[in-house]
């Protein structure tokens, strides 16, 4: 059974613009919400844009982006998995009872050396067949940035290095949300 949908006629779509009228409906000026958040700095907001560009006249050899990534709150929990893998599986990596077998720390590196440092790790992890690993991203706001800079980008490299099965953040003992377990493909998978 199918129903006929009303189409209004001309006085009823009249009739409803001049209640809308009569109501004080305005038409919107632009198609955007407001989000209630302030804007944001001028120069700081300049600084990116200057970084951006820097970055992207520069060439990097590297197999994960450089581009623009989605900000992070500092203590925002990370969590990623291919969707194949066993819930099981993925399950013991978020409890910490999967055993990492190296580590690495990004304290103190640029944003550059940062992701050059995490490619070299993981392709060495990778190479010695381990399972499990760490890395220390912090949490701390960027001097330019009004976010978690390696944190940020950890997140989206991660995501797009085709080795990784699985990452999450750490339990407190490990670093909490300043640190991540990272799930390996193991090789021949």
């Amino acid at each position: 059974m199918t129903r006929r949908r009303h189409l209004p006629d001309d006085d009823d779509i009249n009739a409803f613009r001049a209640a809308l009228k009569a109501a004080g409906v305005r038409r919107i000026a632009t198609n955007q919400a407001d989000p209630g958040k302030p804007r944001r700095d001028g120069l700081a907001q300049q600084a990116r844009r200057h970084a951006a560009v820097e970055s992207s006249t520069t060439q990097s050899s590297g197999r994960t982006s450089d581009g623009r990534v989605e900000a992070v709150r500092p203590s925002e929990y990370l969590e990623f998995s291919v969707p194949d893998l066993p819930w099981r599986t993925f399950s013991q990596l978020k409890r910490g009872q999967t055993a990492w077998q190296a580590g690495l720390d990004l304290h103190g590196h640029t944003l550059e050396e940062a992701r050059a440092e995490l490619e070299s790790f993981l392709r060495d992890a990778a190479s010695q067949g381990l399972r499990c690993v760490l890395v220390v991203h912090g949490k701390s706001w960027g001097t330019t940035a009004d976010f978690p800079v390696l944190k940020s980008h950890t997140n989206a490299w991660l995501r797009e290095w085709p080795g990784v099965l699985a990452f999450c953040s750490a339990i407190d003992i490990d670093g909490g949300t300043g640190a991540v377990y990272i799930l390996l493909r193991k090789r021949g998978q």
